[in-house]
């Protein structure tokens, strides 16, 4: 077994894919492991443990992830969807935007940052300040504390399906 940030079990199971961004006040991590219909989630104000099975090869993950600060468990969410679990954590002191997200500093392939919803530190907050959006995920999201109902909420229609118009030939 490892020491430091990423604990893999004596098994020696594959970490998932782990995406984070972060605001002033909380951090958005996604564990890419899709299909993932009942992971083990244990979250403490300074890591994460993470256990399913999932992905393409229906494999068993395990990764426990140190956090570089705090975090406060009991306001913080996650929900079970079809392409990951997402989890919105709320950071212990609002402030400065942390330099990482790990204690140590070891650079790891399964981790990244995610982009899509990133923003630097002297952007606006104001998409999160006004409540809408930020309230409304928060609200779509399950608690940390055993609450049975973190099925996925899938009930989106998925953008993919969508009809698509025929393409015009040139003639």
């Amino acid at each position: 077994m490892s020491t430091g940030t990423s604990v893999i079990s004596q098994n020696e199971l594959l970490p998932p894919p782990v995406l984070w961004a972060q605001r002033k006040h909380l951090l958005y991590l996604m564990i890419a492991l899709e299909d993932c219909k009942s992971p083990t989630v244990k979250l403490e104000s300074d890591k994460l443990y993470f256990r399913g099975k999932g992905g393409v090869e229906n494999k068993e993950h395990e990764v426990v992830l140190m956090f570089l600060e705090e975090i406060k468990p009991e306001e913080s969410k996650y929900a079970v969807r079809g392409r990951g679990i997402e989890f919105i954590l709320i950071k212990a002191k609002e402030g400065p935007y942390w330099n990482r997200l790990l204690k140590d500093g070891t650079k790891y392939h399964w981790l990244k940052v995610d982009f899509n919803k990133w923003a630097d530190e002297d952007d606006s907050d104001d998409e999160f300040n006004s409540g809408t959006n930020f309230d409304e995920m928060m609200g779509q999201m399950g608690g940390l504390g055993g609450d049975e109902d973190l099925s996925p909420l899938d009930d989106e229609p998925d953008s993919d399906n969508e009809d698509l118009p025929d393409l015009e030939s040139k003639d």
